[in-house]
């Protein structure tokens, strides 16, 4: 299994120096994928969760990919309706070269209101607009004199029944975000019941959880998967693998913007699971009769 790493690229601590920090952190303690999230007008309900500076995807993730030389880059999630259907196809594609192969585009409706006002887009068309863009950038994909860059992997974001049915529609994974482990179990058999109905096969899975490292263990009913203790946290990531994830992607903010200006303590806690990963990658090689 793969395990990423969701990147503030946002708030008062965002600047070239953190950003550039994260991206060595991330790639030198050894995980497979760095992402980051998308806003366009940092309107007051955008602010509210994720406040200026708001460091634009794209353009983030070229510089990163020359400070970077394996690790995947990608978006989680890319607000589709937002931007040209061509527009995307471009700098996607430019990106996925220039990288050398190293994208995901991870997309979404979106769920701002006011944001969408502000880029005069029609909010409740967000679903439609969202499957007439995927469409197009995946038509555009093909025409390999022109974006030369084959089809770039999608994963399409969000928690809702819509977005299940566009990831069997799409033959995309899946990629909800930050979830209770009851919750993701039944929406994976409203998953397995949209692949049936539509007659496809079951997207694949790459899901986002949060990354809350606690000393003692977590039993309310509300705990999301990724928090509690490094038992738990495993325990979550192993049945998700089990339910058919490739790539999990971990959520180190936990919401406060101040967060943003102390990026030592997230840097701590996926240390604890990069080592954590390697001793369980060494038990599971080690032959049979050593210690």
């Amino acid at each position: 299994m793969r395990i990423g790493v969701n990147v503030p690229n946002f708030g008062p601590g965002a600047n070239p120096d953190h950003l550039a920090r994260w991206a060595e952190t991330v790639e030198g303690l050894g995980f497979d994928l760095l992402m980051m999230s998308d806003h366009v007008a940092i309107t007051p309900d955008v602010a509210e969760r994720y406040p200026a500076p708001f460091y634009e995807p794209f353009t983030t993730l070229a510089w990163m990919a020359g400070i970077t030389s394996g690790i995947r880059l990608g978006t989680t999630v890319l607000i589709t309706p937002y931007r040209h259907p061509l527009l995307v196809a471009r700098m996607a594609a430019n990106l996925h070269q220039l990288s050398g192969g190293r994208l995901v585009l991870g997309v979404g409706v979106g769920w701002s209101r006011e944001e969408f006002e502000a880029l005069g887009i029609p909010f409740e068309r967000r679903g439609e607009l969202t499957d007439g863009h995927l469409r197009k950038l995946l038509a555009a994909w093909q025409n390999d004199a022109d974006y030369g860059s084959g089809q770039i992997p999608i994963w399409i974001g969000g928690n809702s029944d819509a977005a299940i049915r566009r990831a069997v529609r799409f033959g995309a994974p899946w990629h909800p975000l930050r979830f209770t482990m009851p919750w993701f179990r039944s929406a994976l058999t409203r998953l397995q019941g949209a692949a049936a109905k539509f007659g496809g096969p079951v997207p694949g899975l790459a899901p986002r959880i949060r990354l809350r490292l606690t000393e003692k263990p977590l039993d309310h009913p509300t705990r999301r998967a990724g928090e509690g203790t490094v038992e738990q946290f495993f325990e979550d990531v192993e049945e998700l693998r089990l339910a058919g994830a490739d790539t999990v992607l971990l959520d180190p903010y936990h919401g406060d913007p101040q967060e943003t200006l102390r990026p030592e303590e997230a840097w701590q806690a996926l240390a604890v699971v990069a080592a954590h990963r390697t001793r369980s990658d060494v038990s599971a090689h080690r032959p049979q009769g050593t210690e």
